[in-house]
């Protein structure tokens, strides 16, 4: 009782695998994912800095996309490599609030950064002739610093709260990542106020932006049914899809994971909820949003061409 929060000066991190065998298999498909994630990303931002024609607005937000998601997956990529590949488990205290205080400030902006590409995609097809006028770049501009500032003013009062806590042990999280509410059980002191903070901002954050974005798409649906081409109907229907998937997987397994009713983490199904929206989806957006554009493929071409 009389310990303070100077006896945990590290937590340690459980991981993905059990066996040495299982996080060398774990760390292959990580090793891939994280590359991939690098590769599609850096393209994107390349692509589309280096071609005029790709200098519109829609690029615009995909290439500030593609730079918060190789910050996010910065955020806890490296070190849980680093822990497969050498089998420590261990994260000091500053650097596992270091950790959870990014991920999800940075988390939470890729949620509004989401929001806003929807947004800019409903302004685009369903009122094609006021798009220049609407998205203009100090307009883009003014979403893309709110984003930012948004998510920092949301997640900066829990985070601020979660450091103050007192931990006295134990300090083992089933996680491979500074999870916020498995310090917040680990904590030795009433957490309660926090948790239902966190809670609130957790409502007003995945559904709010998933209600801008399931709105944005569901008109962009009801414009493509009036597409007389069934050919134009047909590709605009696949674009739309794709993007709507990972929507869904991005947002279903958040949802699923930090705000389904009675929800304690520590479980191994949390483990895979994360790997889903933390890295599959980061894995699949680049590839999805942009690189699938005929547009990006053929700004790409010529590259290729013109440097071999």
């Amino acid at each position: 009782v009389s310990m303070n929060r100077t006896t945990v000066v590290e937590f340690v991190l459980l991981g993905l695998a059990n066996s040495r065998r299982l996080e060398v298999t774990v760390f292959l498909f990580l090793f891939i994912a994280y590359f991939l994630i690098l590769l599609g990303n850096f393209s994107v931002i390349s692509i589309t800095l280096v071609n005029n024609f790709l200098r519109t607005p829609m690029y615009y937000f995909l290439r500030n996309f593609a730079l918060l998601e190789i910050a996010f997956t910065a955020t806890f990529m490296p070190s849980t490599l680093y822990s497969l590949l050498t089998e420590r488990k261990t994260i000091s205290l500053p650097g596992c609030f270091l950790q959870m205080m990014f991920f999800y400030y940075l988390g939470t902006c890729t949620l509004f950064h989401m929001a806003v590409m929807s947004v800019d995609r409903y302004v685009a097809i369903c009122h094609p002739l006021h798009y220049t006028a609407v998205m203009n770049y100090r307009f883009c501009l003014q979403l893309i610093l709110s984003c930012w500032a948004v998510s920092f003013l949301l997640m900066f009062p829990p985070t601020i709260m979660t450091v103050q806590l007192p931990f006295c042990g134990p300090n083992v999280m089933n996680h491979f990542y500074c999870d916020a509410s498995l310090l917040l059980q680990l904590s030795c002191t009433d957490t309660g106020f926090i948790e239902e903070l966190m809670f609130v901002i957790l409502i007003i954050i995945l559904p709010g932006t998933l209600t801008v974005t399931a709105v944005s798409y569901g008109c962009i649906i009801v414009t493509i049914l009036h597409i007389p081409s069934s050919a134009g109907r047909r590709k605009a229907f696949s674009t739309c899809s794709a993007h709507l998937t990972v929507v869904m997987v991005f947002y279903g397994t958040c949802i699923y994971r930090y705000i389904r009713p009675a929800q304690r983490g520590g479980q191994d199904s949390d483990k895979v909820l994360s790997l889903f929206f933390s890295v599959l989806t980061q894995m699949l957006n680049p590839y999805i949003y942009v690189l699938r554009n005929k547009q990006v493929k053929q700004a790409l071409k010529e590259k290729i061409l013109k440097f071999s």
